[in-house]
Order: structure tokens, then C-alpha cells, then sequence
């Protein structure tokens, strides 16, 4: 009797172990996803921003403004200056 006894209280500790395992791994992936889901909005915001950019990209007015504005590039005849950011 005394082994059986001890037997079940060894099988209900290494169960209750066992499930509180898996227990604690089911809250880290849950933890993940919403720290994944997270993520993955803030790549479709950059998605659609990127996006609009490549739409514009395929304006060459736009290009040519960008360049001028981005990088200091000149027209003929037109001089640039840089004022500093205050």
C-alpha cells in the first residue's frame, strides 16, 4: 500500500511538473505573438509608405525636386545655398 501511495503522489508530481511546463511555454509564445503582431503592423505602415514613395518616384518632376532638395543639385544658372537648421 505504502508503494502504490508513493507511486501516485511520484506520477501526480511529475504530471502537475510536466503541465505547468507546458503551461508556461503556451504564455511565452502568446507573449511572442502579440509582440509579432505588433511588429508586423508597424512593416505594413512602412510597407504602404514605401509605397507611396515608389509611386512618386515615377514622377520625374518629383525626382528631379527631390534630388535638388535631397542632395543640392543645380539647374543651370542656379546657385544654392545652404542656410543651417537651427
Amino acid at each position: 500500500m505504502l508503494i502504490f501511495g508513493l507511486g501516485s503522489v511520484f506520477i501526480i508530481v511529475t504530471m502537475t511538473l510536466s503541465i505547468g511546463k507546458y503551461w508556461i511555454e503556451i504564455i511565452d509564445k502568446y507573449q511572442e505573438k502579440k509582440e509579432l503582431n505588433k511588429e508586423l503592423i508597424k512593416l505594413k505602415e512602412k510597407e504602404e509608405s514605401l509605397k507611396v514613395d515608389a509611386e512618386r518616384l515615377q514622377n520625374p518632376d518629383y525626382v528631379a525636386r527631390y534630388a535638388r532638395e535631397k542632395y543640392l543639385y543645380s539647374k543651370d544658372g542656379e546657385y544654392i545655398l545652404q542656410i543651417p537648421e537651427e
